[in-house]
């Protein structure tokens, strides 16, 4: 009866068998079969998909949509099918007649159409994973977080910057300084503020140029930050085209792009930046060792990052070295201050001693570290490669070895010693740095170009506010110190001794054998040793001991190749040997500033001598007749200030105009005949630089004849200083009478210009002259002081003023006057009648001038330039102004006198 009703059950289901459905159950256990090999194909396509995907993603890509997607997709996939083959499996085991004949055959037909469904599904799906690229670049942030530190002492600095950044005309800013002043650090905390405040920009880029730069490479990073499409990008093969590439892009965008490092001018449009301009308000930050680089990068703003002052530079150096060092005995935080002051402010000084000193607990050991420092501060661990090195490339990064060379005889001068760039020019030319001289103005211009190159490669700083000396950091001293010798492999070629008890004691171990150079800086030395041996030395510089009367006789005698002997300044030494006749090498003499009563006459042996400077001799009394003469090479002789025995200048100025190549003067005048022999001679004009009118208390009005004016093409400073009862310096016009003759010739002669080349003039203690109305003459004046001139009512004076006023254009006069000092001048009421331009002024000191009530200031006037106006509070609350604008422009600027504020 079973058997029957099995029978009669499978008539229906082979009526189904038979029609188009009956597929899916005669081919389910075919079909499972092969679902279950694509399923393994698809598997293995997964896996080397999600392989490649995570190798991208490891690179810092991200995944495409459409691989994810797809991976999502087989994911799910897999799930579903393992599901039917279970019950596919399940249905096959149900089926009778061996596995022939399903027990159900709507739910095998069922199964069996899944089955077949995920069949072409999972082909479907193994036909799309074939990818050519699985993941892409990640979108980039808008700002990259760079490793730093934190800053200390910048604040000021940063806060200049911030301002630039906010102002539309600024697009362009240069941050400069010397190297390790914490240029690079500052530019990271630009760049990661950003990650926390409000950012304004579509994109911050940074760039490290550094040298030589590769437009290629800088390129490179750009690209990288735009995520300009790799296919695009590749097929710009040459820099231009990825120039314009990128340019395209950034045109579109308000960029901030801060580059790192910049040695030499970058074209920026090379590269593809657009420049900045108040229209895309994009902005471009550098930092440079060179303040040219600033200038040829036409940066809007300048800004030098300076060393830290003392109380943040403590700080600093607390935060390497770290509390539990300064801790550990009573005696280290003043040691440990000690070291902090010698490192004068700059960070990676600070940075590499603080690190260096971290753990060190015993004193003794920081006793010996500030020893090296005045020493041999390359023996310090960290300092040689951590710091020197590092300082070093700004020295390998000068043009030429003539800059090299000058730049490294400034190590020989005393830390913290401001030297004049006159004298520092004038002893290069005596080291033979400039070459052959031939002319010495054309040789004084090229040292001060290379002056200005140090002081813009931030290896030389400027002293005062007129900049006409120059110093050297502390730790760039040391550096350029251990350069000249040979990076520390030969460090008693060049000697600084603030201790005459070194000398002594390297001379008995033989250390000046192989010294070329030699400075000493003793102010408590009284006597020098008998005699020194030192067969290699060129350069010798003493200077500052104010207690040395005199060196020993036979001091002089084993320096057979000295070239350069600097004694001034030495306020007590009266003598010089006579053996300095013997050293016949010398072409540079400094005795300025010393009380030499008498040069010895074997000076006229040294006939290699080109420069001979006694600036300030006051107690010069005997110059041997024929020595001066007898100096055969020499071009430059300065006798400025000295000089005051009768007869001695005159004689000087006969012997200097007999000498063939002097080219360069500067001398003080005191009588008559002096004056006439200078007024009679045209050698002597044009070798005038530096001209002292002193003491003549007999002239009663001085007299320039206008063609000897112009012969004196090389005046810088004139000083007239005790002419007691001078009343007034007449312009002699060549045939048409003096200055003060106002016919129209004369009046037309004021438009001429005679002191071409002053540029600095002082007047004090003559009691009697009215006015310096012949400063008309004198277009390029830069500094003017006037003092102790008791009658004195105006500088500037016309008698008919309103012509004299339309001749000189109305605002000509002092148009190049950097420095205006006036003092203890009673009667002073005008200083000119009309408001001048003054478009180069920058300060102003006026003392004890009661009766000046008024400036030639108005609104046209600049404060460009302008830093200070100094002076009483009483005069200033005094003044009269032209309106209550003009006063409240420059009342800024107003200092109270140091006197009065003291």
């Amino acid at each position: 009866m079973e058997f029957l009703s099995a029978i009669l059950g499978m008539v229906p289901c082979l009526y189904d068998y038979t029609s188009k459905h009956t597929v899916y159950i005669r081919d389910l256990k075919k079909n499972l079969q092969a679902l279950s090999k694509e399923m393994k194909a698809l598997n293995n396509l997964y896996e080397d998909v999600k392989a490649r995907v995570e190798r991208e993603e490891q690179r810092q890509m991200m995944r495409t949509n459409q691989v994810g997607g797809w991976i999502r997709e087989v994911e799910d996939m897999v799930k579903e099918v393992e599901g039917i083959l279970q019950r596919g499996d399940q249905e096959i085991q149900k089926r009778c007649l061996q596995g022939c004949c399903p027990r159900n055959c709507r739910s095998s037909y069922k199964i069996g159409k899944e089955v077949s469904e995920k069949l072409v599904a999972v082909s479907d799906i193994i036909g799309k994973g074939h990818f050519d690229v699985v993941a892409e670049m990640l979108p980039r942030p808008l700002v990259d977080e760079l490793p730093m530190e934190e800053t200390v002492g910048s604040e000021l600095t940063y806060d200049k910057i911030s301002m630039c950044l906010k102002d539309p005309q600024v697009g362009i800013i240069g941050l400069y300084g010397m190297g390790g002043v914490g240029k690079t650090t500052l530019l990271k905390k630009i760049n990661n503020d950003f990650l926390t405040t409000s950012i304004d920009f579509d994109v911050v880029i940074w760039v490290v140029v550094s040298k030589p730069s590769d437009v290629g490479k800088i390129q490179q990073v750009i690209w990288n930050k735009l995520q300009i499409p790799l296919d695009i990008w590749e097929n710009r093969r040459s820099k231009e085209e990825k120039a314009v590439e990128i340019l395209r892009v950034l045109k579109t965008k308000k960029f901030l792009v801060l580059m790192d490092d910049i040695w030499e001018r970058l074209d920026l449009l090379e590269i593809g930046i657009p420049l900045p301009d108040a229209q895309n308000k994009s902005k471009i930050v550098f930092t440079t060792r060179s303040q040219d680089v600033c200038y040829r990068m036409k940066a809007q703003k300048k800004i030098e990052v300076t060393c830290l002052l003392p109380k943040a530079a403590w700080t600093l150096f607390q935060k390497e070295v770290e509390e539990e060092t300064l801790k550990s005995h009573p005696h280290i935080p003043r040691l440990a201050m000690t070291v902090t002051r010698e490192c004068n402010g700059l960070p990676l000084a600070l940075v590499t001693l603080g690190r260096a000193m971290a753990g060190e607990n015993d004193p003794s050991n920081w006793d010996k570290v500030i020893q090296d420092l005045t020493k041999f501060p390359a023996e310090i661990s960290g300092m040689e490669d951590e710091l020197f090195h590092r300082l070093k490339v700004s020295y390998d990064r000068l043009s030429d070895d003539v800059i090299k060379s000058c730049f490294t005889f400034c190590s020989l001068f005393s830390k913290d010693w401001e030297t004049s760039n006159d004298r520092l020019v004038e002893l290069w030319i005596g080291e033979g740095f400039l070459g052959e001289v031939h002319d010495i103005h054309e040789a004084r211009n090229q040292g001060h170009k290379i002056i200005k190159r140090l002081k813009h490669a931030c290896l030389l700083e400027s002293c005062g506010s007129k900049e006409i000396r120059v110093r050297m950091h502390d730790v760039i001293h040391d550096m350029t110190l251990w350069l000249y010798g040979e990076c520390g492999k030969k460090k008693n070629k060049i000697l600084v001794y603030n201790d005459v008890s070194r000398l002594e004691e390297a001379q008995e171990i033989q250390e000046l054998e192989e010294t070329e150079k030699m400075s000493v800086w003793d102010r408590n030395v009284q006597m020098f040793p008998e005699t020194m041996l030192c067969p290699n030395l060129k350069t010798l510089i003493v200077m500052t001991c104010n207690k040395l009367i005199k060196f020993p006789s036979g001091f002089f005698q084993f320096m057979p190749l000295i070239r350069v002997l600097n004694l001034s300044d030495n306020d007590n030494l009266v003598e010089l040997p006579s053996e300095i006749g013997k050293v016949v090498n010398l072409r540079y003499l400094n005795l300025s500033h010393t009380k030499i009563r008498e040069l010895p006459s074997e000076l006229k042996n040294l006939k290699n001598l080109m420069i001979l400077l006694m600036n300030g001799m006051i107690s010069l009394q005997v110059i041997p007749q024929g020595v001066i003469s007898s100096l055969t090479s020499l071009k430059l002789f300065d006798l400025y200030g000295g000089v005051k025995v009768s007869g001695v200048a005159e004689t000087l100025l006969e012997e200097l105009e007999s000498l063939k190549n002097i080219s360069e003067i500067s001398i003080t005048i005191s009588n008559a005949l002096s004056f006439y022999k200078l007024k009679n001679s045209h050698k002597l004009q044009r070798c005038i630089s530096h001209l002292q009118i002193y003491r003549w208390l007999d002239v009663i009005s001085l007299e320039l004849s206008s063609s000897m004016l112009k012969r004196m093409e090389h005046m810088q400073r004139l000083c007239i200083y005790r002419c007691h009862n001078l009343k007034d310096v007449k312009i002699e016009m060549q045939g048409q009478g003096t200055q003060n003759d106002l016919t129209l010739p004369n009046k037309l002669s004021l438009r001429e210009k005679y002191f071409l080349t002053l540029s600095e003039i002082n007047v004090g203690d003559c009691h009697y002259l009215l006015d310096l109305t012949w400063l008309l003459h004198a277009p390029c004046l830069e500094l003017l002081h006037v003092r102790d001139c008791k009658s004195m009512e105006e500088v500037i004076c016309d008698e008919d003023e309103d012509e004299v006023y339309e001749m000189k254009g109305k605002r000509d006069i002092f148009s190049r006057i950097k420095h205006l000092m006036l003092e203890n001048l009673p009667r002073l009421k005008s200083i000119y009648r009309h408001p001048l331009l003054f478009p180069s002024l920058e300060t102003v000191k006026v003392c004890k001038c009661n009766s000046l009530r008024s400036l030639p200031f108005d609104s046209n006037t600049s404060i460009n330039n302008l830093r200070k106006i100094k002076g009483e509070t009483s005069w200033w609350n005094q003044l009269e102004w032209s309106d209550e604008t003009v006063k409240h422009s420059f009342a800024p600027y107003f200092k109270i006198y140091e006197a009065e504020a003291n």
